[in-house]
């Protein structure tokens, strides 16, 4: 199996590099770094003349080199792809499978590092698995993915399009979104066990990673899931003779997948200029996935989760992690990264000001300047004690992340603080509540309430429709007046 193994010295760093070919080791000496759109087929551009152009004024940018600086780069298969992208402009793509209506953090990477190949003057290719979907890639699971039927296959494709043409616009005009079903419909299984089948030796299938983990495991691995990697080397040989793509990137558990599609480009168009890349998943410094909340998947359509919390998810990243995951996630320079990082070790820094700017530029990458602001408004409006004043919009920008109730005008009307704190939820009884008060930990629309004799006035009703309670800064309950 291809792997890359980093060794680090005071003078360089060298990357061992074990080929998916048939050669012999190669190492390479490296010097120390320092510290709704059509699904078929969308372009954005002109590939061979506003691409080349553009390449010009990065055009000794090695984007792998870049990758490598920032912690991005995992393994590559061949030495020669530092060449390969400093010499020209190369098409590379990354695959996403439909299989949820929106993508999640983890897939994260995959927008970034194809980000960054556009901003060195490539052409990203996002190719979205509306056929390799259908099967389900065993990478990483222990159980074969549920069946998607054909309806919600369209839904996922249509979510995860918008998000990735959001994205990668944001960064050039260079780039396609294209779907794989769009040549696997035509696809004859005889012709395709003639054609390619012949070229796949099953040795070499089985001694992959993912399948060696599913064939050791009580529940095994169905046929289907075993010619997943065949799909998805297929998928490289077609783009790479149609669409000139050279490069695909993945994270480190698609490495079986990528490098059986550089091989069957050798054995079956008998030509070298195929390469594969991969990165690493994010991790915390305590070795646990990044990327999950309480709630669950943190999504990056605003519709599935909101820009808010979005931007929250990434505020409350530990001190341990915040540096490492601003090189990582964002395209801030190196040296900016590394003056903020001196900062959290100087007198009077104060606590969670790298989280927030980490914050603002995930949030920025995903949700743009909008979805920015609408989070930083939410967050510095809905802050107990803040002086901003609280609208019906900003409340309601948050009503899918806080509990929430209905109660009618009348019944809420000169209702006591108290007993409104118990009939919405927020505290468990009348003397929580009073308790509560004297310590100054409940909050009216974020104005502190000191007195307990507190009722409810007409003006308390933000915009005549939603009221704000918080016992504390976290728990917090909406109350929509009907």
């Amino acid at each position: 199996m291809a792997s890359v193994a980093i060794a680090m010295s005071s003078a360089s760093r060298t990357l061992l590099l074990f080929s998916p070919f048939k050669t012999s080791l190669s190492f390479r000496k490296i010097p120390k770094l320092p510290s709704s759109v059509n699904t078929a087929c969308f372009c954005c551009c002109s590939y061979s003349t506003q691409l080349q152009s553009q390449f010009q004024t990065s055009r000794r940018r090695d984007v792998v080199e870049i990758l490598q600086q920032r912690g991005l780069l995992e393994s590559i298969t061949s030495s020669t792809i530092h060449d390969a992208v400093s010499s020209g402009p190369v098409k590379v793509y990354c695959g996403f499978d439909p299989t949820a209506e929106s993508l999640h953090l983890g897939n994260l990477l995959g927008l970034i590092v194809l980000s960054w190949f556009q901003r060195c003057g490539h052409h990203a290719v996002a190719l979205i698995g509306g056929a390799t979907a259908r099967i389900g890639d065993p990478s990483g699971k222990s159980l074969e993915r549920p069946e998607l039927d054909v309806d919600t296959l369209r839904k996922n494709t249509d979510g995860i399009r918008d998000t990735i043409y959001k994205i990668l616009l944001s960064n050039s005009e260079n780039f396609s979104i294209l779907n794989n079903y769009d040549w696997w419909k035509e696809v004859r299984l005889l012709d395709f066990l003639r054609n390619v089948g012949r070229y796949a030796r099953v040795g070499t299938m089985m001694s992959k990673e993912s399948v060696k983990k599913r064939l050791e495991s009580e529940q095994g691995m169905s046929y289907t899931e075993f010619t997943y990697q065949l799909l998805q080397g297929y998928d490289f040989l077609r783009l790479f003779e149609k669409e000139g793509v050279s490069v695909q990137i993945g994270g480190n558990d698609q490495w079986g997948n990528i490098t059986a599609g550089t091989e069957l480009i050798r054995k079956i168009l008998q030509v070298e200029g195929a390469f594969g890349l991969t990165f690493p998943l994010l991790l915390k410094s305590d070795g646990t996935k990044f990327g999950k909340s309480e709630e669950g998947a943190v999504w990056l359509s605003p519709s599935m989760l909101s820009p808010y919390k979005f931007y929250q998810y990434f505020f409350s990243v530990p001190d341990a992690d915040v540096v490492r995951f601003l090189k990582i996630l964002t395209f801030l320079e190196l040296e900016e990264i590394g003056e903020l990082e001196r900062e959290m070790g100087r007198p009077g820094y104060v606590p969670n000001s790298v989280q927030r700017r980490l914050a603002e530029e995930v949030t920025r990458f995903v949700h743009g300047e909008e979805g920015l602001s609408e989070a930083v408004k939410a967050t510095q409006a809905l802050r107990p004690g803040a002086e901003a004043k609280l609208d019906w919009q900003t409340i309601e920008g948050i009503a899918e992340d806080v509990p929430s109730c209905s109660l009618a005008y009348n019944e809420v009307l000169n209702l006591s603080l108290v007993d409104l704190s118990v009939s919405a939820g927020l505290l468990e009884s009348k003397s929580a509540a009073r308790r509560l008060l004297k310590q100054g930990g409940l909050y009216l629309n974020n104005s502190r309430v000191d007195g307990e004799n507190k009722r409810i006035e007409a003006e308390d009703i933000v915009d005549g429709k939603v009221i704000l309670l918080s016992a504390g800064k976290k728990n917090k309950v909406l109350i929509r007046i009907s």
